[in-house]
């Protein structure tokens, strides 16, 4: 019966060292701070630093890059002041009066827009009702390009420029004299808000 008996007591502390084994431990867990607690701690915690790099990003978003109402309002009245510039029959050279005209105000304009990148003006380039309508339209955009060129000489970026030739197509007088025919012989300027209308 001893070795019984020993067999057992091996067999029973087999049992218990497998179950104690084999049995979840219970890890103690702190409790949460109290809120109080927390919010010293948040306080006491210093903000983390922000690089230079970090911030620039946002001095660039999409809005800044567009002038606000009061900057647009200013540009409206630039854009009123400059007359349109007139040309010589089927010419697109810039003649004297013509550079006058675009040169208005131009340079208080080329200050304002090299702060605004995205906002764009539109050379219109227009032509008297003489000569085909391909003909018009090219030399409308010869003209267009020549009041560019210019403006891009006072500084203003050309790819705030946009062209474009209308020909004959909107004649700002409807008469059949020369008087007529020169009014409608023009460059004319607007602001990239009136182009989308």
């Amino acid at each position: 019966m001893k070795h019984a008996q020993k067999r057992t007591l091996i067999a029973l502390a087999a049992v218990c060292l497998l179950t104690a084994a084999c049995a979840k431990k219970n890890v103690a867990v702190a409790p949460p701070p109290p809120a109080a607690t927390r919010a010293a701690t948040l306080r006491s915690t210093p903000p983390p630093t922000r690089t230079a790099t970090a911030q620039h990003p946002a001095a660039t978003t999409p809005a800044t890059r567009y002038p606000n109402a009061v900057t647009r309002a200013r540009i409206d009245e630039l854009l009123a002041k400059i007359e349109d510039a007139y040309f010589d029959y089927d010419k697109a050279a810039l003649r004297p009066d013509a550079l006058k005209a675009l040169e208005a105000d131009s340079t208080e304009l080329r200050d304002i827009l090299k702060d605004y990148p995205d906002y764009k003006l539109t050379i219109e380039g227009h032509c008297d009702e003489r000569g085909s309508e391909e003909y018009n339209l090219a030399l409308g955009d010869k003209r267009a390009a020549a009041a560019k060129d210019y403006l891009v000489q006072v500084g203003i970026p050309s790819a705030q420029l946009d062209v474009i030739s209308y020909g004959k197509e909107h004649p700002v007088c409807q008469e059949h004299d020369e008087a007529c025919w020169q009014r409608n012989r023009r460059v004319h300027i607007i602001a990239m808000a009136q182009a989308l209308k």
